[in-house]
């Protein structure tokens, strides 16, 4: 076996570690179907490291971390990712069709009735009511993903000044990503 698929092989430390594809597709159909925004992640998490055991946390940490620099939804990327490391093609086809599947049909209904309904105070008080809804997920997921980074006071002061830079400077994110990678890279540097 070459050193590329050594590090595509399956973890062994998890019994579960090769689920059969209709068992990805199925378990991202649900987190597809009971998460939004960036709730999801959090979810996959939940499913892949603690329900199922199919990746430890640190692994999947480290498909968050690619997932996070390819373009696209952080959420698609990590179950095309996992569904490629632990089935290849298939496995990442089942698992992006299991996530997207859900979300797909309600934005349809939804545009669909608010076509019909646009007008109307109700269907603008939903989709208010939505918008906080994600926004608090977002917020609890964040903490929960890095709570032990926000013990840490270089970190709490990178969040802060991004959160500084992009909302009340209103940067876009490019330009924070520029001003706030040195500065990080240089907090982080290895110690000599």
């Amino acid at each position: 076996m070459n050193e590329i698929e050594k590090n595509r092989s399956v973890p062994d430390s998890f019994p579960n570690a090769r689920p059969r594809l209709s068992e990805i597709f199925f378990a991202f159909l649900v987190v597809g179907a009971t998460s939004f925004g960036g709730g999801t992640v959090a979810y996959q998490k939940i499913l892949i490291v603690d329900h199922k055991q199919w990746l430890s946390a640190d692994e999947f940490m480290v498909l968050l971390g690619i997932g996070q620099t390819l373009p696209g939804l952080n959420a698609v990327n990590i179950a095309v990712l996992f569904g490629d490391r632990v089935r290849r093609t298939r496995g990442a086809i089942a698992a992006a069709i299991g996530l997207l599947l859900p979300g797909c049909t309600l934005v349809l209904l939804a545009g669909m009735f608010y076509l019909k309904q646009g007008d109307k105070h109700f269907a603008n008080l939903l989709l208010a009511g939505v918008a906080a809804a994600a926004t608090g997920l977002l917020s609890a997921i964040t903490y929960r993903l890095g709570k032990n980074q926000f013990k840490n006071i270089k970190s709490v002061s990178v969040v802060v000044a991004s959160f500084f830079l992009m909302s009340i400077l209103h940067l876009a994110l490019p330009i924070v990503l520029l001003i706030m990678s040195p500065i990080a890279i240089f907090m982080y540097r290895p110690a000599r």
